[in-house]
């Protein structure tokens, strides 16, 4: 590390999270009206709730609850569930306290809130010896996921998170991996993949003992083809003492500096929603020491109502960034899953905000692409609303996808103000299908999975969900 970057580890902190059953002890819950503590307790039933000190202290504005958009980014809301489903769920938690009742229900209506979009389960995992990978995903030609077990939470969860069964003890529907080794097995039949994604959960709520077991083996001579470590993480924003006055902060800097040292690229896909969430000084000084390290710091976040639908924080944010270090990358569409009904704006709106915050950003900045929906055939970013021919327009493209070659190959659907999802889209021009809907991706060696997308198979999985049994896993 950089000289002055250094911090007296007497100075460490202790991480406080709060979750359902003590967030009544948190000094902020006073500041909740009746109404706000109810939601709370029935809807972290169903999805995670977990916030900490550093969130309720320094993001929050307590005067601006509940429109504060940190607070709707951490607190649950009654809306998230469909009106029935939380009246329902109230009188089984508050007055019933059936316990194999409320069990039943909430399960139901995680299975109706499409718990893996993208043929996650189904598409992206993988094989080694006849063998499903069940802490592995890959779904793209040169990058594969890995879910360690010892990262599989966060220091506080997103309302919206996509990630969300990994969280609430759903473990048929869980991604988990207890060490590298398969990983790293994997890998060397792989030589065509360049790039590793550590994920979650969140890599960074380990320790970084526990963190190096699973990167160090990474940096072996036989992994020489893996030029990229990635580890995607909330941490920045929701826990920046991680990497400033922690008891192992120099250490975690250490081992940033030591992937750098041989030779491959190791990046933060630094996960932040609100630009909130990078004003704070301590915010600051973790993206100055991260990347004094030679590691590279990404910004990347979904679009999502109620929290950061103002072109001029997203300016702000990436704005920010660039002064300091980090490289905007990723403006996402909220995914189809959980209570999206609650999260998901229109795609016009979308592509609306996006332009009206690229505008005000220098070409520095422009490096951030969207807006992008992580689809079940790849990564489609809405490039433009056009007329062509007559006919209004949305301008597509994918910028990865199952089959590389359908990259880069601009394609148009029908333009529609509602459609929030890339299943909701048509083709243009009259045409009956999208031109990857009669294409198909080659098959890696090990893995049977048929990448061939019929029309029917682009409806929501949440659609079929809805009709399903309650044993359905």
């Amino acid at each position: 590390m950089k000289k002055g970057l250094s911090v007296n580890t007497e100075d460490a902190v202790r991480f406080r999270p709060y979750t359902r059953s003590n967030i009544s002890e948190a000094p902020q819950w006073g500041k909740l009206t009746q109404d706000q503590r109810e939601s709370v307790t029935v809807i972290s039933r169903v999805l995670p709730f977990r916030v900490n000190s550093y969130v309720l202290g320094e993001l929050i504005d307590w005067d601006n609850i509940p429109d504060d958009p940190i607070y709707r980014l951490t607190f649950p809301h009654r809306d998230m569930l469909r009106p029935q489903e939380y009246e329902a769920l109230r009188d089984l938690v508050l007055v019933d306290k059936d316990e194999k009742k409320i069990e039943r229900m909430v399960h139901d209506i995680r299975m109706r809130m499409n718990p893996h979009p993208a043929g996650q389960m189904t598409h992206n995992v993988p094989y080694l010896d006849g063998r499903p990978l069940s802490g592995l995903q890959h779904k793209y030609r040169e990058t594969v996921l890995f879910f360690p077990k010892a990262g599989q939470s966060c220091h506080a969860y997103c309302t919206f998170c996509f990630r969300w069964p990994q969280f609430v003890g759903m473990e048929e529907l869980k991604f988990d991996a207890k060490d590298a080794s398969e990983l790293v097995a994997y890998l060397k039949r792989h030589k065509d993949v360049t790039d590793i994604l550590i994920t979650g959960g969140d890599p960074m709520v380990m320790n970084t003992r526990a963190l190096s077991s699973y990167i160090e083996p990474l940096l072996v001579p036989e992994l020489s083809h893996i030029q990229n470590i990635r580890i995607g993480t909330k941490s920045v924003a929701y826990w920046p003492q991680r990497f400033v006055n922690e008891k192992d902060s120099d250490d975690v800097l250490r081992l940033f500096e030591k992937v750098v040292a041989s030779g491959k690229n190791l990046a933060l896909m630094g996960h932040y929603n609100h630009p909130a969430e990078l004003r704070t000084p301590l915010a600051q000084q973790a993206v100055r020491r991260i990347i004094s390290t030679g590691a590279t710091l990404r910004i990347q976040a979904p679009l999502i109502r109620h929290i950061n639908e103002d072109p001029n924080g997203w300016a702000e944010l990436w704005t920010t960034g660039v002064r300091l270090g980090a490289i905007p990358y990723y403006m996402f569409v909220e995914r189809d899953t959980g209570p999206s009904h609650y999260f998901e704006l229109p795609l016009a709106k979308a592509y609306e905000v996006f332009q009206q915050a690229y505008k005000q950003v220098s070409g520095l900045a422009r490096t951030v692409r969207g807006p992008s929906m992580s689809a079940h055939p790849g990564k489609v970013v809405i490039d433009g609303i056009v007329t062509l021919a007559g006919e209004k327009v949305f301008a597509l493209q994918f910028l990865q996808a199952r089959n590389p070659d359908w990259v880069r190959r601009p394609f148009y659907a029908k333009f529609d103000p509602k459609a929030t999802w890339f299943d909701q889209l048509v083709p243009a021009f009259g045409e009956d299908k999208f031109f990857f809907q009669e294409d198909s991706a080659p098959a890696r060696e090990e893995q049977v999975v048929e990448h061939r997308i019929p029309v029917a198979s682009l409806k929501r999985t949440r659609e079929v969900h809805a009709d399903a049994p309650a044993d359905v896993s």
